[in-house]
């Protein structure tokens, strides 16, 4: 079987140019954003404990996948007809996925395990035409994760909840199946495979990820308008979707005035064999908990702009305390993974902005607004100082 070079004679894709995200990459980054706004949706529709732990198994499961493409898309460029087509099957796949999101615990779910397997097979399809018969390894634990969601959509309760965790187990473990698993038709090493991993274009990598936190910022945006609906134009109102805004915007500020370009340098400075694992604890587990934030964030955004005056019910206001403690939870755990300073800054932010979550309850809806932006504004201000004041580090680790 003829196997589509992946790198440069040394191997190493940090030593090429780093090429640009292509438009086709970023239309499917958008199909997939549309699955962070159904799951909005969902919770929007049932501000409880029990709604929240399920939409972050699902973005759990989708994520990972999500992830699988952009890093197939990283070492075979959606350049050619064939390539195209199949990425676009994807993107219709992740269409079904996120239009059964809603009722996916009532009567939708077997159409989300579906398009999810079609999501895993049209993956699987792309990795093997570019790595390989070896990396069916990767797609055979994705496609019993579909089927196990796929089985979750049968039954309800307890036994749905524990199939999906049953799908993220066997997720965790595609890459040590993949490594150790049967015998390699092409008679490569576990070593060999490992340095196929890393051989990643950092600069592309990371304005992947980049652009798809910015669209999903867009789900906070959006939100302001579907909570303020058809309500009276007020200066109140106005006040408090300022509010919303700026906490959008205090986030942005947090993840892309400085750690992009240093996120870059420090996938270049990494080996090859480590670099694809710190890009599973960077962009996978770090940017989990940041998506979840964004998504609890827009549906307490969505349950409290048409009711600024009034003291919030806890759900609303733990969902917006909550999504911002995720997000910059999960940045915390982002640059601690890149060994990117200082961190301590945003794990105090995380604490403070849960903590606001009992004021909150007890005081119309625009002051837990207020506090949640001066307790961010007040984090990037003192980081700032801080970064300032301390002799810059040497390296990928400095800011």
């Amino acid at each position: 079987m003829h196997i589509e070079p992946l790198t440069t004679p040394s191997g190493t894709a940090a030593e090429e140019p780093g090429r640009r995200v292509t438009t086709l990459e970023l239309f499917f980054d958008l199909v997939f954003v549309f699955t962070l706004t159904q799951l909005t949706v969902l919770l929007a529709h049932d501000l409880s404990f029990a709604t929240a732990g399920r939409v972050a198994l699902i973005l759990v499961v989708l994520f990972w996948m999500y992830g699988a493409y952009a890093y197939l898309t990283n070492q075979v460029p959606p350049d050619r007809p064939s390539r195209r087509l199949l990425l676009m099957l994807g993107m219709a796949a992740f269409l079904v996925c996120a239009l059964a999101i809603p009722r996916v615990f009532e009567d939708t779910g077997v159409l989300f395990g579906l398009g999810f397997l079609l999501v895993v097979a049209v993956h699987t399809a792309l990795y093997t035409r570019g790595h390989g018969w070896d990396s069916i390894w990767y797609g055979v634990p994705n496609a019993l994760a579909a089927l196990s969601v796929t089985a979750a959509g049968i039954v309800d309760g307890l036994a749905a909840d524990g199939l999906w965790l049953l799908a993220i187990t066997l997720q965790f473990v595609t890459p040590l199946v993949a490594e150790h698993g049967p015998g390699h038709r092409d008679g490569r090493s576990a070593a060999t495979l490992r340095m196929q991993l890393g051989a990643l274009d950092p600069a592309h990598f990371v304005e992947r990820h980049g652009l798809l936190l910015i669209i999903a910022f867009g789900e906070s945006v959006i939100s302001i308008g579907v909570g303020i609906g058809d309500l009276p134009l007020t200066p109140g109102l106005f006040s408090g979707a300022f509010l919303a805004l700026a906490l959008s915007v205090a986030l942005w500020w947090t993840y892309f005035v400085r750690d992009e370009e240093a996120a870059e340098a420090a996938f270049r400075a990494t080996p090859p064999p480590a670099r694809w694992r710190l890009a599973m604890n960077a962009y996978y587990y770090a940017f989990v908990p940041m998506l979840l934030g964004i998504a609890y964030l827009a549906a307490g955004i969505k349950k409290t702009l048409g009711h600024l005056t009034e003291h919030p019910q806890p759900g609303p206001a733990l969902a917006l305390a909550g999504g911002v403690a995720l997000f910059l939870a999960g940045d915390a755990a982002f640059r601690t993974a890149l060994r990117l300073r200082p961190v301590r800054h945003r794990a105090a932010g995380a604490v403070l902005a849960l903590a606001t979550a009992g004021a909150g309850v007890r005081m119309p809806a625009y002051g837990e607004l207020l506090l949640l932006v001066c307790v961010l504004a007040g984090m990037l201000a003192v980081e700032a100082r801080s970064c300032v004041t301390a002799t810059p580090d040497a390296g990928p680790s400095g800011t």
